[in-house]
């Protein structure tokens, strides 16, 4: 006997229990579907946070102000207006394009009866430039602005939507009220992804404006910042541009050792690689607590066949009695685990597939495809289960002795 005759028996005989092989496959459906569903959503969540951090520039690094972990330095120097001109200057750091500065302040915002708490940022007006900010109407914070301490606002989506009742309205000219002052709204931003900041709900304003006259951070003859946001020449600069920050601040700020910096520069290309990193092993991770449910399948799938096996000893005996080999029996029914394998891992896959585009239909930020990775990944793993949980009970049918599977009752 070939083994397309061993084929064609095996699905002759999976057609006429078909209701037990459907039964049986269950397990391997859960699991593959599992699989497919949780991989493809690991991968769409490391693409949403890649995006999240390369729509801010794989050449950004971040400044801000820390309690350095040497205990016996307390001190901690802040972020200053001196240190953004410092940075800003190209004898400096030769590696920078442009530095800018934030300062956050709790914001309570207020326009007939309706209001709104939420965060002022104080900005530079480079910053638009340095964190790919668009503006959807009006303009942006400009140097006249700063220079005047003026009383301007550019307001974030959301918070249009909840002093005006609509996003789409367009309020550039209308007075608000922020922190009891009146201000004049000159802008509104585009909506941005969500990210790990909302910028949508936040407003922003001049950084002179923010530093006096929403709260004082006069700080000796200059006034301090939240966070400094410096962008490198090129994302091959960022390394050497952030030595360069390092070197200025260790220098201003009297730092000899590394564990006395109050200081903390984040490189974003680091950042997204080790986030990067993070995300693709909580995939496998994933992955794998679901193949639990594959393992489960495949004990399924041995059982039956061992009961298979019980009931059809006649027919096996028969067969060997007409000069069936060992080998033909025993692809027989490899080839019926195998095939109740591969018909689990292929529902398996239509129904992960499916709870994945329904995943990524409630959850609009997240871009879901369901990659040929995952779909070789369910195939191969399926079809290994039916070869490892077949071959137990296929050998013992091939090793039957014909007379006594003849007198089997």
């Amino acid at each position: 006997m070939n083994l397309l005759q061993s084929v064609q028996i095996a699905i002759v005989s999976l057609v006429q229990n078909r209701m037990r092989a459907l039964l049986t496959t269950l397990g391997i459906v859960i699991g593959v579907a599992a699989v497919i569903a949780l991989i493809t959503l690991g991968q769409g969540v490391e693409l949403y946070v890649r995006d999240q951090f390369q729509s801010l520039g794989a050449n950004l690094l971040i400044i801000t102000a820390q309690q350095p972990d040497n205990e016996d330095r307390t001190r901690i120097e802040p972020l200053t207006n001196h240190d953004l001109d410092a940075l800003n200057n190209p004898n400096t750091a030769p590696n920078l394009a442009q530095a800018g500065g934030q300062l956050s302040v709790v914001a309570f915002l207020s326009m007939e009866g309706e209001n709104l708490r939420t965060s002022a940022r104080g900005v530079t007006p480079n910053m638009a430039s340095i964190l790919n900010w668009a503006v959807r109407d009006g303009q942006f914070i400009n140097a006249e602005h700063v220079s005047r301490n003026a009383r301007v606002v550019v307001m974030g989506e959301e918070a249009v939507e909840e002093l005006f009742g609509s996003a789409e309205v367009d309020p550039t000219g209308a007075t608000i009220r922020l922190n009891e002052q009146a201000f004049t709204v000159i802008g509104v931003m585009e909506r941005r992804g969500s990210g790990f900041t909302n910028d949508n709900v936040a407003v922003f304003v001049p950084i002179s404006t923010a530093q006096s006259r929403l709260t004082n951070t006069r700080y000796r003859d200059t006034y301090t910042l939240s966070t400094i946001y410096a962008q490198a020449r090129s994302e091959d600069t960022a390394n050497a541009a952030q030595a360069e920050i390092e070197l200025y601040f260790d220098d201003t700020h009297d730092i000899n050792a590394d564990d006395e910096r109050d200081f903390s520069v984040s490189n974003q290309a680091s950042l997204l690689e080790s986030i990067g990193q993070i995300t693709g092993l909580l995939t496998v991770f994933l992955g794998m607590i679901a193949s639990v449910s594959l393992l489960v399948g495949g004990i399924g799938i041995m059982n039956i066949m061992l009961v298979t096996v019980t009931e059809r000893t006649r027919e096996i005996g028969l067969r060997k009695a007409v000069g069936a080999r060992p080998a033909d029996i025993l692809s027989q029914f490899l080839f019926e685990s195998i095939a109740l394998s591969l018909l689990g891992g292929a529902i398996g896959i239509l129904f992960g597939g499916g709870g994945a585009m329904l995943i990524g239909a409630v959850v609009p930020d997240l871009t879901l495809q369901l990659s040929p990775g995952a779909i070789m990944l369910a195939t191969v793993v399926s079809t290994t289960i039916g070869v490892l949980f077949g071959i137990y009970p296929a050998n013992r049918a091939a090793r039957m002795n014909p007379i006594d599977a003849l007198r089997y009752e």
